[in-house]
């Protein structure tokens, strides 16, 4: 019994082991998450104090400062995150100190009855005794079998009083390690408290700065409603127009396929007035094979896949596309390759009482970035608005556009591939770079872009 008892302990300490392995994991990603909120929240500060005071970018200003507050936010969830994993992870550590307290110092009591009474059975004349004593020559092999597993069980009961003695070492070592992690990370909880509340002054005094200038945001918000307004107009036409040219190419389509069937039928019944006609063995005439009726590729690949397509995805390339963007949703490539997300998709609320419609997302990023396509399509439509230009790619049934480009680098008709370049970035009305980037499909239904880009 001594002896399970010793495999149980050693299996069961090697569970516990590899359950310390764990929160490792957790530990490095909550590490690697601290590091990226802290370089954000970093680089916002140095933007805000770039811009701060200056009452031309007010709304820049409080932009800033609200996505510092809401960095600082994710920030302190972040660190209590990590101190609740350390919390558990100290927990382990003193309820497995305690359980291997315990270990020890039973197994420290059985070795000791073993060397008591190894001690007590110490003569010759006893070990002589025991097996001259056997009943037979097989009794007699067993009990110099069991005296030699007997020495080895000793032997065994040493090493793991000496093992337990190491790994209570370690787990002593993990837990003075965990309480000084600890300590570091509640004094680190408490800075990042007292900067919270310098990020809601921050945040007040950009609030203050936009009341004042509240008047002069207001002018601009209504000059970008306006554009926004007159870019959708624009879009809607582009895209009717494209729609009617789609389906006009279907309907002729559609007609040559019918005069082709004529075509086929007349020639067949032709064929048939020619030849004599065929009996079966029981006198019966033969029909002739008819001609299936020809179908577009795209109405083929509808009843084949039970799918709603539109005139756009007539044509095998137009289906392609729209079926690899559906595919991707998630993974799309950023337009731009540095930026914030600086207006979100929906109705947004901008300081005490101003409101901003985003028919898609507004990214910031330098004045004259590069500004990518993210997928295989084709431009049917670009226009300058006032200052700024937009681009319209067509993607099967699905349209990117992008808006607020100080250059255009693509022609109407040209096929682009994802990652070509369309333009450059222009400076929005609040002195900073800005790209506003759409997705929409040929209804009219316009997506959240967050929800097809691939995450950063």
């Amino acid at each position: 019994m001594n002896y399970k008892h010793i495999i149980f302990s050693f299996v069961l300490l090697l569970g516990t082991t590899l359950s310390f392995a764990q929160p490792q994991s957790s530990k490095e990603d909550l590490q690697r998450q601290k590091q990226q909120i802290q370089k954000e929240i970093d680089d916002l500060r140095q933007s805000l104090n770039t811009i701060h005071g200056d009452k031309p970018k007010a709304m820049a200003a409080y932009r800033l400062a609200m996505q510092k507050l809401n960095a600082r936010e994710r920030l302190i969830s972040n660190i209590n995150r990590d101190i609740h994993r350390l919390d558990e992870t100290i927990f382990q550590d003193e309820r497995e100190i305690y359980r291997l307290k315990k270990e020890l110092d039973t197994l420290k009591i059985q070795y000791a009855q073993s060397i008591v009474f190894a001690y007590k059975n110490r003569s010759n004349y006893g070990y002589l005794n025991f097996l001259f004593s056997a009943s037979s020559f097989d009794d007699a092999i067993k009990r110099i079998a069991y005296l030699k597993s007997y020495r080895q069980f000793r032997e065994t009961q040493a090493q793991t009083i000496v093992k337990t003695q190491n790994l209570l070492q370690h787990h002593s070592e993990d837990l003075s390690l965990n309480r000084k992690d600890m300590s570091a990370a509640l004094q680190l909880q408490n800075n990042q408290k007292k900067e919270l509340e310098q990020d809601k002054k921050d945040k007040d005094l950009a609030v203050k700065q936009l009341k004042d200038q509240e008047k002069t945001i207001s002018a601009q918000l209504k000059k970008r409603e306006k554009q926004r307004q007159e870019l959708n107009k624009a879009i809607d036409a582009a895209i009717r127009k494209e729609i009617a040219e789609a389906e006009k190419r279907e309907k002729l389509a559609r007609q040559k396929a019918a005069e082709e069937k004529k075509r086929q039928d007349a020639a067949a019944k032709a064929q048939a007035a020619n030849e004599p006609k065929k009996t079966t063995a029981n006198g019966t005439a033969t029909k002739p094979a008819t001609v299936p009726e020809p179908t577009s590729k795209g109405v083929v690949a509808a009843n084949n896949n039970n799918r709603t397509y539109s005139s756009l995805e007539s044509t095998p390339e137009g289906l392609t596309e729209s079926i690899e963007l559906e595919k991707r949703k998630g993974r799309l490539p950023w337009p731009v390759s540095t930026g914030d997300i600086i207006h979100h998709f929906g109705k947004e609320v901008i300081g005490p009482s101003m409101i901003i419609n985003n028919d898609g997302i507004v990214i910031s990023t330098p004045v004259g970035s590069s500004v990518k396509c993210v997928a295989d399509g084709e431009v049917i439509d670009f226009h300058d608005l006032d200052e700024y230009k937009y681009i319209l790619i067509r993607h099967g049934k699905y349209f990117t556009i992008y808006n607020g480009l100080s250059s255009t680098n693509v022609t109407k008709g040209q096929k682009v591939n994802a990652g070509t370049i369309v333009g450059k970035a222009a400076a929005d009305f609040s002195g900073g770079g800005a790209v506003e980037f759409r997705i929409m499909d040929s209804h009219g239904n316009y997506f959240n872009p967050e929800s097809w880009l691939k995450s950063r």
